[in-house]
């Protein structure tokens, strides 16, 4: 979640978890970020999820199943677009180590047709020849930083079930990106 510099409170930064790539240098929210505090979020996979027929007992909503994305060579590490902020909660006294929060975003655009079966929205990644360019708080040319931003391709990426047990936040370790064995 991102919480922009004049936010007055940390609430605002859970309407921005995600960045359209479409808007993001003309929302308030993300425009200034975008010029000059750009972000590159390694990850070795990320989740999606569908929504299946089965209904839950519990809510009445449909249940979603948890795809892991990860890239098909098993080694690769993606390195999603993102941008940040440190926001300066004016509550606490300066010098307090938590008056300045570090907050991020990932920018995601139309799935593509892989991932678009499971989810309409995916996370934009950056090639490794333009991490410079991206990372440079000196490129503000919002036309040339939009370019260097690309989803990553379909073939390059393994898409599989996973464990619900991605669904907690409690749940942390490498047992949650392993396949769901066939049924």
């Amino acid at each position: 979640m991102l919480v922009p510099f004049w936010a007055k409170d940390l609430k605002i930064g859970s309407k921005l978890v995600n960045a359209r790539a479409e808007t993001v240098h003309e929302k308030p929210s993300f425009r200034t970020a975008f010029k000059s505090r750009r972000a590159l979020i390694a990850v070795d996979a990320f989740y999606e999820w569908l929504e299946t027929d089965q209904i839950s007992e519990k809510t009445g909503k449909p249940l979603k199943q948890p795809f892991a994305l990860r890239p098909a060579d098993g080694h690769t590490t993606l390195a999603l677009a993102g941008l940040y902020e440190v926001w300066t909660d004016k509550s606490k006294p300066e010098g307090d180590p938590d008056r300045l929060v570090p907050t991020y975003t990932i920018i995601t655009t139309t799935a593509t047709d892989s991932v678009g079966r499971i989810h309409d929205r995916m996370p934009m990644a950056i090639t490794r020849d333009n991490w410079d360019e991206w990372l440079d708080p000196r490129n503000n040319d919002v036309d040339h930083i939009t370019q260097l931003m690309a989803p990553p391709l379909d073939e390059s990426l393994e898409i599989y079930a996973v464990s619900t047990a991605v669904n907690s936040v409690r749940n942390n370790g490498p047992h949650l990106l392993e396949p769901l064995p066939a049924s």
